[in-house]
């Protein structure tokens, strides 16, 4: 059984997950900009511990329908990882992915046809497989993705299941806030799950003892 939990967390850890951000972000920005062919901007990557029964809140209200993208873990370290998006930046990424102007918004509410789904998977594709090639190379483990799965739904309902999964392993989760964009800034979020196991694995890669 993993030893493992966010409540014991150490500072030199925190700082490695906060690197680990920054490197992800920046390998996600230049993927979306190569993708879109567009010259984005990145801010800062905010990483925070986020108690476990606010993360239905932790984007917006529990009832505020959000895109969810999932992927499972898989090879040196097991779990999941999502990304989470607002509707407004949702439709806009995917707007400007397929070449439509103007009409980008909220007003689109949470109608996608299928061609935008499918965009929309794989961008948060391409998002999610930044961040675990800089997992990856900071601990020197293989780490692999599962094809992705996406979710339109309220907030409390896609993080129900990180919010269930966290809970075991103590009171917070970690959350990383993405900024990025061109024209407009984008909020992304991004939240990895590995296994108590797994978590474990990371630690010993890094040289870290709880």
């Amino acid at each position: 059984m993993g030893k493992f939990s966010f409540d014991n967390i150490n500072g030199m850890y925190f700082d490695i997950l906060k690197e680990i951000g920054n490197i992800g972000a920046g390998n996600a920005t230049t993927a979306v900009a190569t993708m879109l062919n567009l010259t984005l901007e990145m801010k800062v990557p905010k990483v925070e511990l986020i108690a476990v029964e606010d993360l239905g809140s932790a984007i917006g209200p529990e009832e505020q329908t959000i895109v969810g993208i999932f992927l499972e873990v898989k090879q040196d370290i097991s779990g999941s990882i999502m990304f989470l998006m607002e509707l407004e930046p949702a439709h806009y990424l995917v707007d400007r992915l397929m070449g439509v102007m103007g009409g980008v918004g909220g007003s689109k509410g949470a109608d996608f046809s299928d061609m935008e789904l499918s965009a929309l998977k794989e961008i948060g594709n391409i998002i999610a497989g930044a961040y675990l090639s800089a997992l990856s190379s900071m601990t020197n483990l293989v780490i692999l993705p599962s094809i992705p799965y996406i979710s339109v739904d309220m907030a409390a309902a896609i993080l129900s299941v990180p919010a269930i999964q966290f809970g075991q392993y103590g009171d917070n989760a970690l959350m990383i806030q993405t900024k990025f964009g061109a024209d407009r800034m984008i909020d992304g979020y991004f939240i990895l799950l590995p296994d108590e196991d797994s978590y474990d694995k990371i630690l010993g890669s890094l040289g870290i003892t709880l």
